[in-house]
């Protein structure tokens, strides 16, 4: 997970750069400190926020408010402006127009005091290969003002805390993926962020690193801190998040908790196996615009269904009158993947 510096470009001091960005002052105090305006359990809160890049337009009049506590995931393709968000809210880009705050704080007026509340944490470790585990902790504690004592005990407690206790006086160049993106994480921690943003944390680990991760996360949140996610993988986001908003071409195209974006496209979903290609260009000229999932390698259609013996009997006999199309079905509760379908018209995110 690399973290950028304000410029954009690879840090020269990384040690340094990372402190910057991902650590928080133990000073900083919690929710209603004097300097928030609004709502003292908004942990993150934007208006109109816009952004474009060479005439081309990333946020579009962006409008969030994400709860202190638990998970918020950020969803959408590459391209939906994910990133940039999480630029402009740890204070490394500043928006074309609109105001954001953190912790309390504007990200533009208030950066000092809004970079020392959040931890930001990116696709790339940003750690020191030379150095063990534990070295690379206390250092990062020492750089946010940690005595020598203090520095070692935080150390000490996030090494077992991340599941690294053993691996604490290992070079990390000896490290896996999955071990260094907990490092990383962990680094960001010792200075008690109230916010920590995750981008696409486990791009790149196998299934069981990303399982790892989600448990991580979770313990995360479960701790009070505010986690805001950014993600592809929307069953990532099912896993995780308390709360979804989904981003298509810099605007927000919908938000709630998973539970809720799934009950707008449908309860169910009739999950369709076709027998051959023809079938499946038949079945699927059929359906039409009612189509919530199609993959034509997989001679797979999804439908939306109450999930009722009767509707689904109509429905196989609308779609196959001469019973010779559908080689298999099954039912099953709408996922995540379904309301990207429906509500960006583009496909599932991964």
């Amino acid at each position: 997970m690399r973290h950028v510096s304000a410029a954009g470009a690879p840090p020269g001091d990384r040690a340094t750069d990372q402190a910057r960005n991902q650590t928080a002052n133990p000073g900083v105090s919690r929710a209603g400190h004097p300097g928030a305006n609004g709502p003292a359990d908004w942990a993150i809160e934007t208006r109109g926020l816009r952004k474009s890049y060479g005439g081309r337009a990333v946020l579009d009049g962006l409008d969030l408010r994400v709860r202190r506590g638990g998970v918020f995931a950020l969803l959408g393709q590459n391209g939906a402006g994910k990133t940039t968000t999480v630029r402009i809210l740890t204070t490394l880009t500043r928006a074309d127009a609109g105001r954001a705050r953190v912790a309390g704080f504007d990200v533009v007026a208030e950066r000092s005091r809004a970079r020392r509340a959040l931890s930001l944490t990116g696709q790339y470790a940003a750690l020191d290969e030379e150095q063990t585990g534990e070295e690379n902790l206390r250092m990062m504690a020492r750089l946010v003002g940690a005595d020598r004592a203090t520095a070692a005990a935080r150390a000490t407690e996030l090494l077992a805390r991340f599941d690294l206790r053993e691996a604490a006086g290992r070079r990390v160049a000896t490290y896996s993926g999955g071990m260094r993106r907990r490092l990383d994480i962990a680094a960001g921690l010792t200075g008690a962020p109230e916010v920590v943003f995750l981008d696409e944390p486990t791009t790149g680990l196998d299934p069981r690193g990303r399982r790892a991760m989600w448990r991580l996360v979770g313990g995360l949140a479960e701790s009070g801190v505010t986690i805001f996610l950014t993600t592809q993988y929307l069953e990532e986001a099912d896993q995780l998040a308390d709360h979804v908003a989904l981003l298509d071409q810099g605007r927000l195209v919908a938000e709630g908790t998973p539970r809720e974006l799934k009950e707008r496209v449908a309860g169910q979903r009739l999950d369709l196996t076709l027998s051959d290609p023809h079938a499946y260009r038949a079945v699927a000229e059929r359906l039409g615009e009612r189509a919530v999932f199609a993959s034509p390698e997989e001679l797979l259609l999804g439908v939306a269904t109450d999930g009722g013996a009767a509707g689904v009997r109509a429905l196989l006999d609308e779609l196959d009158p001469g019973h010779r199309d559908i080689a298999r079905f099954a039912v099953r509760g709408a996922t995540l993947d379904d309301v990207f379908l429906e509500l960006t018209q583009h496909g599932p995110a991964h």
